[in-house]
C-alpha cells in the first residue's frame, strides 16, 4: 500500500510553531476570550502571597499568642523563639542563630508547594509564559524541560512531600494545642481554634491531594485486587486529586489567613473572642 508523505518538512528541533511544517497561523493565537486573564490573576495572587509571607517571616515577632501558634513559624527551632506552653517550642539553634525562626522551616513546605505539579504550571503560565494560555503560542524559541539547572530541581518534589507530612503533622498538634486555654487547662475553643483547625483541615486535603501521594499509595501495583487497602487508599487520594487546584489556593489562602490572625491578637490589635 502506497503512503502518503507530506510536501512539507518536519519541525526542526527548538522550532517552536513558526517551525516548517507547522499551520502558518498569521496572528499569535486564534482565541478571541480573555485568554490573559487566568495567567494575571495567577500572577497577581502568588506575587501577593509572596510578598506578605517574606514580611511576616523576617518580622520575627508576633507569632505566638497563647494558645496560637503561626504556622509561618511552627515548629520554632530557633534559641530565641516565644516559650510556648508545650506546644511546638524545640530550640534546636544555639543563640548564634540570629535570623527569624520561620526562616528555618519555611524551606520545607515553601519547597512542597514550589515544586508541586499544579502550581508548576500556574507559575510556568503566569510568569515564563511558558505557554501563557491553552493554544497560545509561547515566546521562548526552545523549551528544554526539566532536565537542566535550575528546573531539574522540580523533581524533588516526591522528596519534599515527606517533608509537607512532617509540617503538618505538626501543625495538627498546634491545632490540638489551641483547645487549651493560655493557663493550660483543656476545654478552650475561640475564634483563632477554628481558624487554625479550618488551615490544617486544607492543608492535609492538599497535601494528601498530592499527585505523589497518589503515587505512593498506589503507585507500581500490577494487581489492585490483591492489595484491597492500598486500592482503597488510592481510590481516595484520586477523588482528592481531583481537586487538587481548589485546594491549593484554599490552602495558600487558610495559611496566610491564620498567620494574620495570629499576629493581630499577638499584637494587641483585638482580643481573641472565646466561646467557651
Amino acid at each position: 500500500m502506497a503512503t502518503i508523505e507530506s510536501s512539507q518538512p518536519s519541525p526542526g528541533p527548538g522550532g517552536g510553531v513558526h517551525a516548517p511544517g507547522r499551520a502558518a497561523v498569521p496572528g499569535r493565537h486564534l482565541r478571541t476570550d480573555r485568554w490573559w486573564l487566568a495567567p494575571a490573576a495567577t500572577v497577581a495572587a502568588l506575587t501577593a502571597f509572596v510578598a506578605y509571607s517574606t514580611w511576616r517571616a523576617f518580622a520575627g515577632a508576633d507569632y505566638y499568642a497563647a494558645p496560637y501558634v503561626s504556622p509561618f513559624y511552627s515548629p520554632c527551632l530557633a534559641h530565641d523563639c516565644v516559650p510556648m506552653k508545650g506546644g511546638a517550642d524545640w530550640p534546636l539553634f544555639g543563640p548564634w542563630w540570629s535570623i527569624s525562626p520561620a526562616l528555618i522551616v519555611l524551606i520545607f513546605p515553601l519547597g512542597f508547594r514550589l515544586t508541586c505539579y499544579y502550581y508548576r504550571k500556574a507559575y510556568y503560565r503566569g510568569f515564563w509564559a511558558s505557554p501563557p494560555a491553552c493554544a497560545v503560542a509561547e515566546p521562548h524559541a526552545k523549551y528544554t524541560g526539566e532536565t537542566r539547572l535550575p528546573l531539574i530541581l522540580q523533581n524533588l518534589h516526591r522528596y519534599f512531600f515527606y517533608f509537607a507530612v512532617l509540617v503538618a503533622g505538626v501543625l495538627t498538634y498546634d491545632a490540638v494545642l489551641a483547645f487549651r486555654d493560655p493557663g493550660g487547662a483543656w476545654g478552650h475553643m475561640g475564634l483563632g481554634t477554628l481558624v487554625l483547625l479550618a488551615n490544617i483541615a486544607l492543608i492535609w486535603a492538599y497535601t494528601l491531594s498530592c499527585h505523589s501521594c497518589r503515587h505512593i499509595v498506589g503507585g507500581r501495583l500490577r494487581t489492585f485486587s490483591k492489595h484491597p487497602v492500598r486500592y482503597r487508599m488510592w481510590t481516595a487520594v484520586s477523588r482528592l486529586n481531583a481537586h487538587h487546584m481548589a485546594l491549593a489556593w484554599a490552602s495558600l489562602v487558610s495559611v496566610a489567613v491564620a498567620d494574620f490572625y495570629v499576629y493581630l491578637v499577638a499584637g494587641g490589635t483585638f482580643a481573641d473572642p472565646r466561646f467557651f
